[in-house]
């Protein structure tokens, strides 16, 4: 039995998985589970830690290795699991060398991220079940949010070439994918690193012109702030580039914003959704935002409600605020934890109904859509579509919106 890999948190650890599971095949891994964990929030490594206790119970022979943000960031936590044989770091979770060398190692082997200095690309080929593919162009952050573990877990901010990510994106399409997603931590600091300080927008106009047999090419989260002139100008120009952003927005209300360490005010983010709709009508935001931040009052939180109309968000990833262990925030003074699940409820409902106002919007349109399984597809904004037919996954189809319902799209194939 080959090595299963258990996945927690972003796209870009989605994308981990997949060079994970690769390095595992390479070493001859059998029989052993790979937990990649999620540092976000002390929830996601609750759930980690639950997920490593079940499959322990389900698989009492099978080796136990757990690695990603919450491994890199608080490895004690793991290594004092007795269900966990090995805990590696974010840097040796892709080295093959580490799953060759099974049971040679220290049973803890995480190294110091902020040593790493360069992101090299995993050249990922395949990704199991899935319709479209991720590439990892981006790693690490040089920001220092006051609420977020993140850059301890993945170190400084590092860019992959443009070659080497034009080179992955030409095998991917060669292997059938017509849908990529660009995904990174820091995703809009692409090329801050590298000779010449080559900029995100310039990386998209480089991919799409150099590997025109792409159909689709979509960006995953970004930081509006941060969005270079070329980047605009390939949302304007570039009818590949998919129409869906989803923004790090995390607060609605300046004073919440600053103490966050945030570079940008809700103005920056209304303006940014502004002139993305002016360049491309079709286009669609979804965000994230941070409900029950330490200080938020019942104002500030208002602001954020009513930032999800002005900026014209259709769909939100809530996070109630955790506090995480070695961060400003979590010496600030918190709210109580019943008022900060208590908004983050209200902002989901809030999502919701902006959800099913986008989707209602749809209905009548013409859209292609990429199948992702039976029956189902994403629209180019990435809305979800149930149709009747025969398509098969990875495929795109045209389609014509009859109805929506709470969560989907319904459509006839034209």
């Amino acid at each position: 039995m080959s090595a299963e890999i258990v996945t927690f948190g972003c796209r870009l650890n989605a994308y981990e998985s997949e060079a994970i599971r690769a390095r595992a095949a390479e070493a001859g891994l059998e029989d052993t589970v790979i937990v990649n964990t999620c540092a976000v929030t002390a929830e996601a490594v609750r759930q980690s830690r639950q997920e490593i206790r079940k499959l322990r119970r389900a698989r009492p022979t099978a080796r136990i290795i757990v690695t990603g943000c919450a491994a890199q960031t608080e490895p004690d936590t793991y290594a004092e699991m007795t269900e966990v044989d090995l805990v590696l770091g974010n840097r040796e979770k892709l080295e093959t060398e580490s799953y060759v060398r099974f049971g040679a190692w220290p049973r803890v082997r995480v190294n110091d991220i902020m040593s790493v200095k360069e992101t090299a690309s995993q050249f990922v080929e395949s990704f199991d079940g899935k319709s479209r593919a991720f590439l990892q162009v981006q790693n690490g952050c040089d920001h220092r949010c006051t609420f977020c573990i993140i850059p301890y877990g993945r170190g400084n901010s590092r860019s992959v070439g443009a070659g080497a990510v034009v080179n992955e994106a030409r095998r991917l399409v060669e292997k059938g994918y017509g849908e990529i997603v660009l995904t990174g931590v820091d995703l809009t600091s692409y090329g801050a690193d590298l000779p010449g300080r080559p900029s995100l927008g310039a990386l998209v106009r480089k991919i799409l012109k150099l590997v025109p047999e792409l159909k689709r090419l979509r960006l995953s989260s970004i930081d509006s702030i941060e969005a270079d002139a070329e980047l605009m100008r390939a949302i304007a120009e570039e009818e590949r580039l998919m129409p869906h952003f989803h923004l790090s927005a995390q607060s609605g209300d300046d004073m919440i914003l600053k103490r966050m360490k945030r570079r940008h005010a809700r103005a920056h983010t209304i303006q940014f959704c502004e002139d993305v709709r002016r360049l491309r009508p079709d286009a669609a935001f979804g965000a994230d935002l941070i409900a029950g931040f330490p200080t938020e009052t019942e104002e500030m939180f208002e602001n954020t409600l009513k930032l999800v109309d002005e900026a014209g968000f259709s769909m939100l990833h809530v996070f109630p605020f955790s506090p995480r262990k070695g961060t400003p925030a979590a010496r600030m003074p918190l709210l109580p934890r019943s008022l900060v699940k208590e908004r983050a409820a209200r902002l989901r409902a809030k999502g919701e109904n902006a959800f099913v106002r986008h989707l209602a919007g749809l209905v009548g349109s013409y859209k292609e859509l990429l199948v992702e399984q039976a029956g189902v597809g994403r629209t180019p904004c990435f809305a979800p579509v149930h149709f009747a037919g025969d398509s098969a996954r990875g495929a795109f189809v045209h389609a014509r919106i009859t109805g929506a319902s709470r969560d989907h799209l319904a459509a006839v194939l034209t």
